[in-house]
């Protein structure tokens, strides 16, 4: 079977926002890193992998469906950040924007009769929950903690945890 045009456009944009969460997580890695947040940089350093890993998933599923998988070019993401806080704020608002993306392509598949497609987005479904269920309870440890004067180095712990408590992509399959 062939994926439709719209469809394979649908999947091609979704691509380009798993690539773009990936750019941005390796971003707020690479700004966690230089400001010594070092378990918040490793987690989001193994975010940006996952991100990368979910694009090239959907990149094989499109070849495979004899689609044309397209490269995204990316933007530029931001060097700096306000503070972690404000970071995992909008890691979440860009984990919903991926996950109203699914949703849509989901939709999209049921109305082309795509049944390989909607099956193929029911993995995305399940990893969207987790990832936003996620990234909630980190910014719920977050708001606990507060902004006291150790707060930071408390908040790296707890993010630190997350990422050693994660089961790996190859283990979770």
């Amino acid at each position: 079977m062939m994926l439709s045009e719209k469809v394979m456009g649908a999947l091609n944009a979704q691509v380009s926002l798993e690539g773009e969460a990936s750019a941005i997580y390796l971003a707020i890695a690479i700004w966690c890193d230089r400001n010594g947040i070092n378990g918040c940089a490793n987690f989001f350093y193994a975010q940006s992998d996952e991100e990368r890993m979910h694009m090239l998933k959907l990149i094989h599923y499109i070849n495979e469906m004899d689609g044309t998988a397209i490269v995204p070019a990316q933007t530029q993401p931001p060097v700096d950040y306000d503070s972690i806080q404000s970071v995992f704020e909008q890691v979440y608002q860009q984990e919903r924007k991926v996950t109203a993306s699914i949703y849509n392509i989901f939709d999209l598949s049921q109305a082309e009769k795509d049944h390989s497609t909607s099956l193929f987005l029911q993995w995305y479904i399940d990893e969207q929950r987790e990832e936003e269920a996620q990234i909630r309870t980190i910014l719920d440890k977050i708001k606990l903690i507060g902004n006291g004067p150790q707060s930071l180095f408390y908040i790296d712990k707890e993010v630190d945890k997350f990422l050693k408590a994660a089961p790996s992509e190859d283990e979770a399959a």
